[in-house]
Formats: structure tokens, C-alpha cells, sequence
């Protein structure tokens, strides 16, 4: 429930119906466990799952597991970056540099080229 995972959370719900006319399924993944992610959904009506990655396996499968810094702190996380994927599993496009205000749209414009 930080900031960024709302902010960005909220943007693909709010297109959500655009990324179904185009066929994507939007899979959101986090360390937290069933619990957190219910509430999540819940609170904020998110109409896609979210996995569960509690062991950082998917994570570190896709390189997205490491050290982070906040606040003076040193820690590892998961960084924020998404995935688009082909029905075959191959990632598409990986971005990166998720800024969570704009990536909803972002990527349904990538998808629209």
C-alpha cells in the first residue's frame, strides 16, 4: 500500500476495459501475502489479480528482485518495473523506469502502435 503501487494500481484499473478490448490481462505481482492483497483489491476495486511472490521466486526469474535505497536505508526489494508478455510467455518489452502517474497509458499507447 505505498504510494506508488496505488497511484499505479489505480491507473490500470482505471483503463482496465481498454487493456481487455485489446486482449492484455493485467497481472500485478507482490512479496505481501493473501491477506494484504485482499484488502488491497478490495480497497481500491482493482478488477485484476494480484500473485503472490512471498519467496521472490518470479522476481528474481525476472531480475526485478535486488538492493534498494530509502531513505538512507539499504534493503532488497522488488523494483518497480512491468512486463508486457506474448501468449507464449516471451516478454515483448520490459519497462524499467515505471513512473506509476503515467504508465497505464503508456503502455496501452505502446500497444496501440
Amino acid at each position: 500500500m505505498t504510494p506508488g503501487c496505488i497511484t499505479e494500481a489505480c491507473g490500470l484499473r482505471d483503463l482496465h476495459i481498454e487493456y481487455r478490448k485489446l486482449n492484455i490481462l493485467i497481472l500485478g505481482v507482490s512479496a505481501d501475502g493473501e491477506k494484504s492483497h485482499r484488502k488491497f483489491i478490495t480497497k481500491y476495486d482493482l478488477p485484476f489479480p494480484l500473485l503472490i511472490d512471498q519467496d521472490h521466486s518470479m522476481s528474481e526469474a525476472f531480475g526485478v528482485w535486488g538492493e534498494k535505497q530509502f531513505m538512507g536505508k539499504t534493503f532488497n526489494g522488488i523494483h518497480r518495473m512491468s512486463f508486457l508478455l506474448s501468449e507464449s510467455g516471451k516478454i515483448e518489452r520490459a519497462y524499467h523506469k515505471v513512473k506509476p502517474a503515467d504508465h497505464a497509458k503508456q503502455v496501452l499507447s505502446d500497444l496501440s502502435n
